[in-house]
């Protein structure tokens, strides 16, 4: 548990990423390929301010879960990245007027007791990492 912080920042910045990145595609409107070069209509994407934003969150985001996967177990951190939704959903709802209806709040409902029931598996392996010790590696496991 002593990761949490970690985790909760990998999961704020994706979610930030995501934002960003519908921001930046709203400000762009309807994109089209038609009469002009893929690649520079790809770059135009890329680099308009609010995509490229998001993009480099994006970045920082996915340092932040290596980290957090050099020191806990896969199947314990991510699942949290699933909060990553709930916090989109909620801060689209005030940013982007976007729809949160009864389904919605239920299905954010179940993440989030979900994640709850991960959290509380992980207490007491706050030890666990991904290094392996190469002294408890047998020869046969090394053949295999």
């Amino acid at each position: 548990m002593k990761y949490i912080v970690f985790i909760l920042f990998t999961v704020m910045t994706n979610a930030a990423a995501q934002l960003m990145l519908k921001q930046g595609m709203m400000s762009l409107g309807p994109i089209s390929f038609e009469g002009t070069n893929p690649l520079l209509k790809l770059l135009q994407i890329v680099f308009s301010p609010w995509v490229f934003l998001g993009l480099c969150t994006f970045v920082i985001s996915m340092a932040s879960h290596l980290y957090v996967l050099s020191k806990v177990e896969l199947s314990f951190a991510y699942p949290f990245l699933s909060l990553a939704y709930v916090a989109v959903a909620i801060f689209a709802y005030f940013i982007f007027r976007e729809d949160l209806n009864a389904w919605r709040i239920a299905g954010i409902a179940f993440i989030c007791v979900g994640t709850v029931l991960i959290a509380q598996s992980g207490r007491g392996h706050d030890n666990q990492t991904a290094s392996i010790d190469p002294d408890k590696i047998s020869s046969s496991e090394i053949v295999r």
